[in-house]
This record gives structure tokens, sequence and C-alpha cells, in this order.
């Protein structure tokens, strides 16, 4: 029973990242890459965002409940760091040299919430 309980949740990440996916794309950001990941860590959405030419690495959470702090608190400075590393790894391995955003999307219950800049 366990594997199904991993299941539906990656069921509920995907379908998660995917509205956030679309939220962005509303918004005029362009997807680059979804769930990018290296042996640093794993980036949920990267964009371009082309008002600010800025590329943006999003971090996608969801929680039923703010209980433990709500989704944006679930982003530790642990996890920051995770992707502030696999962002250096995915600018080194293709040479680029751009702005870089962090932004999360968090949402609770059927609420999305952009957070741009939400950490440096």
């Amino acid at each position: 029973m366990q594997w199904l309980k991993r299941t539906n949740k990656r069921k509920i990440g995907d379908e998660k990242e995917h509205r956030a996916k679309a939220y962005l794309e509303a918004h005029g950001l362009t997807i680059v890459t979804l769930n990018y990941a290296c042996r640093f860590g794993e980036i949920d959405i990267i964009c371009f965002d082309p008002v600010n030419e800025t590329l943006v690495m999003v971090e996608v959470r969801y929680r039923n409940t703010d209980k433990y702090g709500g989704a944006a608190g679930s982003v530790t400075k642990s996890k920051q760091a995770k992707i502030k590393k696999a962002a250096l790894f995915y600018l080194a391995t293709r040479k680029l040299d751009t702005r870089v955003r962090f932004d999360v999307i968090a949402i609770e219950q059927q609420q999305l919430n952009w957070i741009q800049s939400a950490f440096s």
C-alpha cells in the first residue's frame, strides 16, 4: 500500500506542476525545461521571462493545509541551496550567462500564489 500512496502523491504533484506551468505561460513566460534534475538537485520549472530578460527557476509547492507553515514556508534554506546548486550546474553546462530569478509557486487548497524573487 505504501507504493500506492507514493503514486498518488506523484500524481497530485504532476497536476499541481501542470497548473503552475499553465499559469506561468498565461502570464507571458516561456517554458524552457520541466523537472530538470542533476546530481545537485531538481528544479520543477525553468522558464524565460521576456519582459525582464531573465531565466526563472521555479519551485512548485503544494500543501493541503497550512498546519506546518504552508506551501511557501516549506521551501527551506536547505531546499533553496539545492535549487541554487542545480541552477548553477544548469547554467554552467549550457554555458549561459544570463540573469536568474528564483520564484516559488505556492498552492494551498485551490489558491495559487506566485512569489517572484522568493529567494536569491
